[in-house]
């Protein structure tokens, strides 16, 4: 994909060249469903619009990768725009210095596509409320990762939670999918209560708290968070009178499901990478109610800790 360099430019100027980009591809009509934002820091841009590169084939999007510089001097604005190229839709990587820094929305707002939704991701440190921040505020869904944060990482998962938002999600609760499918499932297959357990894992794992948050919630019993070697969490125990029943993924890969009065067997249980996460949040544009109910629980047991 050729990416065309627009210098010291303007959003109409951008708005002008998303329209060339579609004409030199032989692609002018439009056939994209949303606009995400990413908000990155430059030095993590690249991999970031890698990831935004493999779930725009899933769902075609202009995507704006916005880079925010020094906030001094004067307002400055360089874009770099294409399209094709292994894309889904159109792409623009814009990064602002100066003035501009603190009004991104304004630079934003002009390059949205009339009529559809708005998705917004920080691939690293979020705002601490991403639904009050002038870009979040242009978005119906909000992804932060609090796995990737560079700064205050053991409270970053309890502030995304405390700040909650209908429209909000974290990849830390999307790690999860697959654990919650699993668990339902053994509760499905064993119709036993369960009167406790614990959940173990490396000790800084925002989606192990997540997890922990969610078993108490649905299951009304006391959970407990251990720490492991990792990678991520490593077993999920839910006990019962008739015994444990658990769920052990030591390798990051192969889990192992044990239960009362059965014999083990292997579940496929591999980590997940950012762009299959992204792509997951991206098919629901609605409030996550069990986030939302999450995050309600993980807030209230940090204060009553």
């Amino acid at each position: 994909m050729t990416m065309i360099e627009l210098v010291d430019t303007t959003s109409s100027k951008i708005a002008a060249e998303f329209v060339n980009a579609r004409k030199r591809a032989g692609s002018p009509a439009m056939g994209m469903v949303m606009t995400l934002l990413i908000v990155v820091p430059d030095e993590d841009a690249e991999k970031a619009m890698e990831a935004a590169q493999r779930a725009s084939r899933e769902h075609p999007s202009r995507v704006l990768g916005v880079i925010l510089g020094d906030a001094r001097g004067k307002g400055r604005v360089n874009a770099q725009v294409g399209s094709g190229g292994g894309w889904g839709g159109e792409i623009a990587l814009i990064r602002l210095k100066g003035e501009v820094v603190k009004h991104a929305e304004s630079v934003v707002l002009p390059l949205l596509l009339p009529d559809s939704p708005v998705a917004i991701w920080w691939p690293t440190d979020p705002p601490a409320d991403p639904a009050a921040d002038p870009l979040g505020a242009l978005a119906r869904r909000r992804i932060t990762d609090s796995a990737a944060v560079g700064r205050a990482r053991s409270r970053a998962i309890f502030t995304q939670c405390a700040a909650y938002a209908a429209g909000n999600t974290d990849l830390s609760w999307t790690r999860l999918t697959p654990w919650r499918a699993l668990l339902a499932a053994a509760l499905d297959q064993h119709q036993l209560r369960v009167t406790g357990g614990c959940v173990a894992a490396e000790r800084f794992s925002p989606s192990a708290e997540l997890l922990v948050a969610w078993l108490s919630w649905r299951l009304k019993v006391p959970f407990e968070r251990t720490v492991s070697e990792g990678p991520g969490i490593t077993e999920v125990r839910m006990d019962t009178r008739e015994g444990p029943i658990a769920i052990s993924r030591a390798d990051g890969r192969l889990a192992t499901f044990s239960s009362p009065g059965r014999p083990d067997r292997p579940v496929a249980l591999k980590r997940r990478e950012v762009p299959s996460l992204l792509a997951e949040e991206l098919r629901r544009l609605d409030e996550d109610d069990t986030y939302a109910a999450v995050a309600k629980q993980l807030v209230k047991k940090k204060v009553g800790t």
